[in-house]
């Protein structure tokens, strides 16, 4: 969504309400006043077979959503095709810097509009697309003029109840899904709750650094401090002042007071006012992306209203889902409540299958499922695998990982959403394409390559698991050098010089020229993958199974298996740049398979061991399909618990305290279903989610109750002939949370006050966390005042006088009804390190076209690069600039991996300077302190 670099995401782990404020699985919600049983801290959840038995326990199927099977168009409007060139300007004239249209401009509205997208729709539905989603289409702010862009992408929305003059009408917007649904396609609107356009300045500075919590509470509009967390999903909120209760003291142009639509989004107390996002720790949730106006999503006017806003357009135009943004940067008490709130009125408007998903920028499983789970979202796209795919197929690294990768999807699965409901993914608008990732880590390859391993990054996204998405453009071969604006070209013949310069891939084409060419090998492919899934379902729905990794670049082999039709299809692909075979475990024995897909042997059977051996060719993929069905079980299998304990980190999992693993291990290698079942004292049993391939488990969520709180799991394994067994019940306690600090870091070096911050897992608003410190090996003694203010908690401590050299160890403790949870010690020492300079430091920002670079906010441009002093151990460069007000930050090595903006914050806000053009402009920064000045 961004027109500047889009820095690392990071966002503090998912909170959770207290159980009394959260509506709980029904019996389960009993156990959220259960006795405590839990003492100690972070102790593991104690388990125990328990030979408890229940009547007649049901195994379920495996649930397939009614969105398993959907291909995904992903089209950018701007950047498809121009229907009209009567709405370009969007009616405000030809000055581009009021209008937004210049199409010689990469970052400025190009033409493209929802007529283009109509006219276009054979071309649409020619690659078998089932769903075409749109990037947000409603009414932008034409111009940023502090951005030097336009609000070509749509994510600057003005107002909410209208399409986009640039893009068309509303009742242009009507006749598209029409047509749509009258070819049996949907329409997927792209829709934004985070934040409006940037309309709201501050009385303190336009763009300001952000101000935590911790720093400056909230206060209502009597003055009395309060922490919004403590609100968060209730149905009342503290009354606010806009100028007593911020931070900042928010500000409206006269001409704007009115701009926003619908009219609550003008009261400038329903936003953070907390300044700039680093997207990191708290102020991930709370701040300004870039100075867009973040809204107090806590607050539920906020939830009321957006809940509406998207309500009208189910109701008015038969809109068939949403794609949400920058979903991990908004509170979970909103998603708890706009999720169920729209899906309901959706279906009550006749739309069963309406789905929606969220845009969750982080490849961590346990973390991204906390959206569908915890959060009762139906999806969330799938960046996990985009990492994963891009590593198979463009990097051709071990195939093992893909192993390892899948088997992750047991993150997803719950009583009513699992993986298979997952839009997948191999590039998008903001981080790049796949044929810029094919062609950037491949340097030598020819084109023939770079389209092979194209190909297979599509063959793995269209057999396996999941809902594949095609960003527009990729059936052509588009590249580019990057993500945002450079992966954002136009279908339509560009003007664009950048673009111009572009290598597509399996074509002598450019930019310059329109790139609607059925007849590319990339649109074939992806013709031929949708129709090949249409005709065999299982592809799309099947159970997903592992069957074999090669070490080292190679096979990757999997199974499809629909569990009514019951027969096997194995899918093999092959990352490396040889043939090769392998012999892949199958449901059957001497059972015969005929190719259906791809470039080998017509038949093959199975040995009597269930081997199915197949011949890959290099960078390819081969799909077999069992003559016959999996031979039926005669009887059930038997199916026992592991003990389960707290889904703690591990070697390939961040983990997730809130969680319990819950695993069983069944006796027997055919085709088997097993559902999971959990209950509280007092209460019934429950499905918490069925698995459909080894090994079998869930991870269920109990962050909303109380430390301490017994429970009892068992596992019923169904077979492929409905028999059904079930293990011993085990009994579980739910454990206490997990504090981390993380901050200071392990071992540096501190001098005068030092900032000490922790976070708990799973965090809730009721938490109260109190910190000690240590001197060598004295005693633990209290430091500050106990923080509630989450999610992170927050002391400053001072060690002015203390003498350098001096060891000193902080941590952090919450106590709660039968718990005690302490931290691991964090130790430090006393001085100052020496500071290790940076190969390279850059002004990077926009004013970089102006210091010669090709283009602004070029970290690696060396005409912007600054010299070090070693006088004074300070990089500086001087340069010559027009008048104007420019934005800008330290890159440090030449990337954006390490970067520092406003008070020497990493990846912080960008820091304004207003130039009157008289003289030279000279920049200093300061590696020890990281601040970066001009002057």
């Amino acid at each position: 969504m961004f027109s500047k670099p889009v820095h690392r995401y990071s966002r503090p782990r998912a909170k959770t309400p207290d159980p009394t404020t959260r509506a709980l699985p029904r019996t389960l919600a009993a156990a959220a006043s259960a006795v405590v049983l839990l003492a100690g801290a972070g102790l593991p959840a104690q388990a125990a077979p328990d030979s408890q038995a229940a009547p007649h326990p049901q195994g379920l199927q495996s649930l397939r959503a009614p969105v398993s099977d959907e291909n995904f168009y992903f089209v950018m409007a701007d950047r498809f095709s121009n229907g009209s060139t009567a709405n370009d300007d969007g009616g405000l004239g030809g000055n581009p810097d009021v209008s937004g249209f210049d199409p010689t401009r990469k970052g400025y509205f190009n033409g493209g509009d929802l007529n283009g997208l109509l006219n276009k729709i054979d071309y649409i539905q020619g690659l078998g697309t089932t769903s075409i989603w749109l990037t947000p289409s409603f009414k932008n702010k034409a111009v940023q003029p502090e951005d030097k862009s336009a609000g070509y992408h749509g994510y600057w929305v003005t107002d909410f109840t209208q399409i986009d003059p640039h893009l068309g009408t509303n009742a242009e917007l009507k006749k598209l899904i029409d047509e749509a649904h009258s070819r049996g396609m949907k329409v997927y609107f792209d829709i934004i709750t985070n934040h409006t356009a940037d309309v709201i300045g501050y009385e303190e500075g336009a763009r300001a650094g952000y101000v935590s919590k911790d720093q400056v509470p909230y206060r209502t509009a009597a003055g009395k401090a309060f922490d919004d967390r403590d609100y968060a999903g209730a149905a009342h909120f503290p009354k606010l002042d806009a100028r007593t209760s911020f931070p900042y003291k928010p500000v409206l142009e006269p001409e704007e007071k009115n701009l926003k639509v619908p009219s609550w989004l003008n009261d400038p107390t329903l936003y953070h006012n907390r300044g700039d996002t680093t997207f990191a720790g708290e102020n991930s949730l709370y701040g300004d992306f870039f100075g867009l106006d973040d809204l107090f999503t806590e607050h539920p006017t906020v939830v009321k209203g957006m809940t509406d806003v998207y309500k009208t357009w189910i109701k008015d135009f038969g809109i068939d889902g949403f794609r949400i943004d920058t979903m991990k940067h908004v509170n979970d008490e909103f998603w708890q409540k706009f999720g169920p709130e729209v899906l309901s009125y959706a279906k009550e408007q006749g739309k069963d299958e309406f789905f929606m998903f969220g845009e969750v920028f982080d490849t961590t499983k346990s973390f991204t499922s906390q959206f569908t789970t915890r959060n009762k979202m139906q999806a969330v796209l799938d960046f996990p695998f985009q990492d994963a795919a891009r590593n198979f197929a463009s990097r051709s690294q071990d195939a093992r990982q893909l192993e390892t990768f899948f088997a992750g999807d047991d993150w997803y699965t719950d009583a009513d959403s699992n993986v298979y409901q997952l839009p997948t993914f191999l590039g998008n608008h903001d981080m790049g394409r796949i044929g810029s990732f094919i062609t950037t880590d491949n340097p030598d390859a020819n084109d023939a390559e770079r389209v092979a391993r194209d190909e297979l990054a599509h063959e793995l996204m269209y057999f396996s698991r999941g809902n594949p998405v095609i960003y527009y453009g990729d059936e052509q071969g588009f590249t580019g050098p990057g993500g945002d604006q450079d992966a954002r070209q136009t279908l339509f013949a560009s003007q664009v010089p950048e673009y111009l310069d572009d290598d597509l891939l399996g074509t002598d084409a450019t930019h310059a020229t329109d790139n609607f060419n059925t007849g590319h090998p990339l649109y074939g492919k992806i013709s031929e993958l949708a129709k090949l899934t249409r005709d065999h379902p299982a592809l799309r729905t099947g159970a997903h199974q592992h069957r074999y990794a090669s070490e080292g670049p190679g096979i990757y082999a999997f199974s499809r298996t629909d569990a009514q039709e019951q027969r096997e299809y194995v899918v093999a692909l092959n990352n490396s740049e040889q043939p090769q075979t392998a012999a892949i475990p199958t449901f059957s024995t001497k059972h015969s398979y005929g190719l259906v897909y791809g470039d080998t042997a017509a038949e093959a059977k199975t040995s009597a061991d269930g081997k199915l051996t197949v011949t890959v060719p290099p960078l390819s993929a081969v799909v077999y399909k069992s003559s016959d069905r999996i031979p039926q079980s005669k009887s059930a299998p038997a199916v026992s618990l592991q003990a389960p304990a707290p889904a703690t980190a591990t070697a390939t999992s961040s983990g997730d305290n809130g969680r319990m693993q819950v695993a069983a291990d069944v006796d027997g290698t055919s085709f088997y279903q097993v559902t999971f079942q959990a209950k509280a004292a007092g209460g019934q049993w429950e499905s918490i989610g069925t698995d459909d391939t080894a090994p079998y488990r869930v991870f269920h969520d109990v962050a909303a109750l109380r430390p301490g709180t017994a429970l009892k799991y068992r596992a019923v394994v169904l077979d492929n002939g409905s028999h059904t067994a079930t293990s011993a019940v085990r009994s579980a306690t739910v454990p206490a949370p997990v504090l981390t600090i993380q901050e200071p870091k392990e071992g540096s070096m501190v001098k005068g006050k030092v900032k000490v911050v922790a976070t708990a897992d799973p965090e809730k608003a009721s938490h109260i966390v109190k910190f000690e410190r240590r001197i060598g090996e004295g005693k633990w003694t209290a430091i500050g005042s106990p923080d509630g203010s989450s999610p992170d908690y927050t002391v400053v401590d001072d060690l002015t006088g203390t003498p350098d050299g001096t060891m000193v160890g902080y941590r952090a403790i919450l106590r709660g009804p039968g718990y005690t949870a302490t931290s691991g010690v964090r130790t430090v020492t006393v001085g100052t390190a020496a500071v290790q300079q940076p190969r390279s430091v850059t002004v990077a920002g926009d004013l970089n076209n102006e210091m010669g670079c090709p283009d602004d906010w070029q970290p690696a441009c060396e005409s912007a690069f600054m010299t070090l002093d070693p006088a004074d151990n300070i990089w500086k460069l001087t340069a010559e600039l027009p008048a104007g007000k420019y934005e800008f930050k330290a890159a440090i090595n030449g990337t954006w991996d390490e970067n520092y903006g406003q008070g020497g914050a990493p990846g912080g806000a960008n820091i304004v300077l207003d130039h009157n053009g008289s003289g030279p402009v000279t920049f200093r920064y300061d590696h020890g302190t990281h601040l970066i000045t001009a002057g």
